[in-house]
């Protein structure tokens, strides 16, 4: 930068408005379990590039991989649009604390214990919840998602709302809503078809069975997967799936499929010897980084609000019925479906009865606390 250049800089930048919702330091006030963080950004030389930045969010609550509070949603919100307003921000990168979540959703113990059975409540919440999706896809600066581990449930949803995933090869993806008492759409229903085509996303959205990153890049749900696995100094890919591409004696491509019999258990032992490492990740997420750096900003910005308009007229048009369709479940299988997760064990599972719920809804049981009681996950004979 010039002299020159940086002497107009500095007196437009006295004169500048200040966009942001809030003040920094009220943003700080309400950020627990939020970070908020510039950093900056790289050159083609590798090195720090004067006055630049990218904007780094983490979700920072591992010990419940980085499942978000009330309080952590409305950080976020705030995290978003102070980095979409920041005029020295060339993009944003959202990710987690850790290395093994991204975010696994809303916080069960929150959801169990207090919005459970107070669909008002959670209507209110579900409004943040939408707010927080609408900050990340209607960001002004491009959004790359550095997906550290587990993106479940909610946390796929908001990931997909991102522009860009780069992921770690051990992460796993996918939704929870119909095992766990929801329905995924808080943006899972909107960005899947648009992503993978109406038939995975039927797959990905009912099964509700998770899938490898290797998986996730062959569906087209990231661009980009690197190894995290480092065994004997050396970078190993998942050896718990199968990461050569062929096809198996259907014709079915099985990239990114978990290994069986014996393989899965040499995997599972190459695992336990190795450490995680992801250098790899930021590597990547720097190098696009880098790339977005060497483009105009307003086209850039122009490219990105078109490219995101499939997904964000889908979301636009579904999320106010979606969040009163979610408040109201809380009073049936809503409330149900995250007790049991929050209240189950490892000896239990953390699942309700499903047999023994469809068998009483099929005798036209109605929905009462004895009904939700009798289904709480227990050791079964």
């Amino acid at each position: 930068m010039t002299a020159e250049v940086a002497r107009v800089a500095a007196a437009q930048n006295s004169e500048a408005k200040d966009h942001n919702l809030v003040s920094e330091q009220a943003r700080e006030t309400i950020s627990k379990g939020v970070h908020y963080e510039k950093r900056p950004v790289k050159g083609t030389d590798g090195k720090p590039v004067a006055g630049l930045f990218n904007a780094w969010i983490t979700l920072d609550n591992p010990s419940q991989f980085n499942s978000y509070t009330t309080d952590m949603v409305k950080a976020t919100i705030l995290a978003f649009r102070a980095a979409s307003a920041a005029r020295d921000v060339v993009a944003v990168v959202f990710t987690g604390a850790g290395d093994k979540a991204f975010c696994t959703g809303g916080n069960t113990k929150e959801y169990a214990e207090y919005y459970a059975g107070n669909p008002q409540e959670y209507r209110g919440y579900m409004r943040l919840f939408n707010d927080m999706v609408s900050a990340i896809i209607g960001c002004d600066k491009p959004v790359i998602c550095r997906v550290n581990g587990m993106r479940i449930g909610g946390g796929q949803e908001i990931g997909m709302a991102c522009d860009f995933s780069i992921a770690q090869d051990l992460a796993r993806f996918g939704q929870a809503g119909p095992k766990h008492g929801s329905a995924p759409i808080g943006g899972a229903t909107d960005f899947l078809p648009v992503m993978i085509g109406c038939e995975q996303a039927m797959v990905s959205g009912l099964l509700c069975e998770p899938f490898s990153a290797h998986k996730a890049y062959r569906l087209g749900v990231i661009c980009e997967v690197v190894p995290a696995l480092k065994v004997d100094g050396k970078f190993v890919a998942n050896p718990t799936v199968i990461t050569d591409r062929y096809l198996d004696e259907y014709g079915r491509i099985i990239h990114g499929e978990p290994k069986t019999g014996a393989a899965a258990a040499e995997g599972q032992a190459l695992l336990k010897r190795g450490t995680i490492d992801l250098s790899l990740l930021d590597e990547k997420v720097e190098a696009l980084c880098t790339k977005l750096l060497y483009t105009f900003p307003e086209c850039t910005t122009k490219t990105v609000e078109e490219l995101r308009k499939p997904k964000l007229n889908a979301w636009n048009a579904n999320k106010e019925n979606a969040r009163d369709w979610l408040a109201l479940n809380m009073m049936t299988e809503g409330r149900a479906g995250f007790r049991a997760f929050n209240e189950g064990t490892r000896e239990t599972g953390r699942e309700v009865d499903f047999v023994a719920l469809r068998r009483a809804l099929a005798a036209n049981t109605p929905w009462s606390d004895e009904l939700t009681e009798s289904i709480m996950p227990r050791v079964r004979s």
